[in-house]
């Protein structure tokens, strides 16, 4: 329980240091993410559940990726991440789960994530904004890849990468639970408009 209410107090400050460093109200937030403002007035007061689909639409939103709204402050140089560590942002009915391992540092940050797919479960995602590059590595049984209404079946040992800022669904094929390793690369976050335009946002 204290480890859930300390995640809980982590995204709660992640989020509402993202809004203010985007300029958005929490109207203006909850507009574009497509989230109530009752339920962003929780989430910043780390209060309610918010489920992985809203998480994606807020990173989205504020062009970050879903582990900045979540982790803490980085330590040392290499870190290390057990799966049992990490807790589930997404799991069906049927076993499957997605937990989002890491996100590397820097301008263009990578999140890395581990999912499992029960035979005919999926998990339908919506377009994420332009520049976001996705790949799948199936390292044990085969998944059928959807990518804007077209499927492609991906096996043990191939990897497929696409687009994602067209809608599309992981789903698990043939008799065995798939195993794979996706990771989302996202576009670099915008330079400052100019020297003297940061210098007066940081003075302001």
């Amino acid at each position: 329980m204290a480890e859930t209410e300390a995640a809980l107090r982590t995204l709660a400050h992640n989020v509402r240091s993202a809004r203010t460093r985007a300029g958005l109200s929490l109207d203006e937030l909850g507009r574009r993410a497509r989230v109530s403002k009752g339920a962003l007035v929780g989430l910043e007061k780390a209060q309610g559940n918010p489920n992985f689909a809203t998480l994606v639409r807020l990173a989205d939103t504020l062009g970050v990726s879903v582990s900045a709204l979540m982790e803490g402050p980085a330590e040392g140089r290499v870190r290390v991440v057990s799966a049992d560590a990490v807790m589930p942002l997404w799991a069906g009915e049927r076993g499957s789960e997605a937990r989002l391992m890491l996100t590397t540092s820097g301008p263009a940050p990578v999140e890395v994530w581990r999912w499992r797919l029960a035979p005919g479960e999926e998990y339908p995602s919506h377009p994420h904004q332009a520049g976001v590059v996705e790949t799948v590595s199936v390292t044990a049984g085969h998944m059928v890849l959807v990518v804007d209404g077209v499927e492609h079946p991906v096996r043990a040992g191939q990897t497929a990468t696409f687009d994602g800022d067209a809608p599309h669904t992981y789903r698990g094929a043939g008799d065995e639970t798939c195993h794979l390793i996706m990771t989302v690369h996202l576009p670099p976050a915008p330079a400052p408009a100019s020297t003297s335009a940061s210098v007066s946002a940081s003075a302001s």
